[in-house]
């Protein structure tokens, strides 16, 4: 299989993207899915920040970073 980047797969091997996506060739082509789940339940006085090295969010307060807030939803 070939990604978007042009660059080839071997059939039925798993990799991950540089957006956090992971993915999966077949003979039946490539398929992708997200790789991280995105919160969205949190007190209005926090703020979401995505690592893409380790493709996780972290919800923190928006006036202390080091101050972390509970999530009460997530989708992905």
């Amino acid at each position: 299989c070939r990604d978007s980047k042009g660059q080839l797969h071997e059939f039925y091997s798993y990799w991950r993207t540089d957006n956090c996506f992971d993915c999966f060739c077949s003979t039946d082509g490539i398929d992708c899915w997200s790789s991280f789940v995105k919160p969205v339940g949190y007190d209005e006085k926090c703020v979401s920040i995505f690592n893409k090295k380790t493709c996780t969010y972290k919800v923190v307060e928006k006036a202390d970073h080091s101050k972390e807030c509970p999530v009460y939803q997530w989708v992905g």
